[in-house]
């Protein structure tokens, strides 16, 4: 199976994901659904959206071109390591593998254990070579690696850094994003930084936790922007991290603003709980800039009219790694 089978089997792939109303995928996120109540099938809907229109054969060409691609005699056993805040978060670590001719061996979020399993399922359906290239597992241990690729917390990061130190290896950890306004953006772009606020009830490290706003900047602005997100406190879990982090603020007399599905709180720090929002005023544009060159290795996006497109943070490119590292270059070489 050389690269252009591959890239053909991924298109294929491609547009089976646009199929989420046949019955058995149906059945499927209904299932993922019961396992994690985050993953609604609108959320993952949504997912398999962006990854559908990612899987053709002009993007996937377009992703690889760059890259000195050469078939492997000798495939390398690669491990993935997922996390499971935002259904398939993990997808383009495994196409990265498989694209470059490797065997990937994955191990699962229990949070997120229905979906790629069963797209799995359909890729070794369209392209029976794959069947020895794909492996889930339950146990790291006793399993040779030629190299890892693991993403999740801070602490994790520092256990799986030392549980591989002898393996080549992409450890990925927190990470947080951030929109910097200048007070002239349209109503239109506002409401695009909505979906990048509340997209995946803001669980992704790809959602924007806080934004950074000129001094004397109007709050009702956002408000107004983010009003058509309010159905968002219907869900169950959403609400009670609303109610929560209200309550805990509140009883820490904290200056929290309260619109009834979501809070906005001044604070310095990056990582917001869930279903609020932090904001900064800034007096320069400089100084945010000094700001996130500073932290770049804390950040995943900057959402801003001269940075990421407002509404995009989460519908990345194939060559948008995570962490700002190169999968395909690093199993290239």
């Amino acid at each position: 199976m050389n690269l252009e089978e591959r890239i053909h089997a991924f298109s294929q792939l491609g547009d089976f994901l646009k199929k989420t109303s046949d019955l058995e995928f149906t059945q499927k996120l209904k299932e993922a659904e019961i396992r994690n109540h985050w993953f609604t099938l609108e959320n993952q809907k949504e997912a398999l959206k962006v990854w559908a229109n990612k899987l053709t054969i002009e993007t996937l060409e377009a992703w690889l071109t760059p890259y000195d691609l050469k078939e492997q005699d000798d495939p390398k056993n690669v491990l993935v390591i997922m996390a499971g805040n935002i259904p398939l978060v993990g997808f383009n670590d495994f196409i990265s593998v498989l694209i470059t001719g490797n065997n990937v061996i994955v191990k699962m979020s229990s949070d997120d254990n229905i979906l790629l399993a069963f797209i799995a399922k359909k890729l070794i359906a369209i392209c029976p070579e794959f069947k020895e290239r794909v492996q889930f597992i339950e146990e790291i241990k006793n399993k040779k690696l030629d190299a890892v690729i693991a993403t999740g917390s801070d602490v994790s990061a520092k256990y799986f850094n030392y549980y591989f130190r002898d393996a080549k290896k992409i450890i990925r950890k927190n990470r947080n994003s951030v929109s910097i306004l200048d007070g002239t953006e349209s109503k239109t772009e506002l409401d695009l930084l909505g979906k990048d606020v509340f997209s995946y009830f803001g669980l992704g490290c790809r959602n924007v936790s806080k934004v950074f706003l000129p001094k004397g900047y109007d709050l009702d602005q956002l408000f107004e922007a983010f009003y058509s997100f309010r159905d968002i406190i219907e869900h169950k879990k959403y609400a009670n991290n609303y109610d929560y982090h209200k309550a805990m603020f509140l009883m820490g007399d904290y200056q929290i603003i309260d619109n009834g599905f979501f809070l906005l709180k001044e604070d310095k720090s990056l990582q917001s709980p869930l279903a609020m929002l932090y904001y900064e005023y800034y007096s320069t544009k400089e100084e945010v800039e000094n700001f996130i060159a500073e932290n770049k290795d804390k950040l995943q996006c900057v959402v801003s009219k001269s940075h990421i497109a407002f509404g995009e943070t989460q519908n990345p490119n194939l060559w948008d790694y995570a962490d700002a590292k190169d999968t395909i270059e690093f199993l290239v070489n």
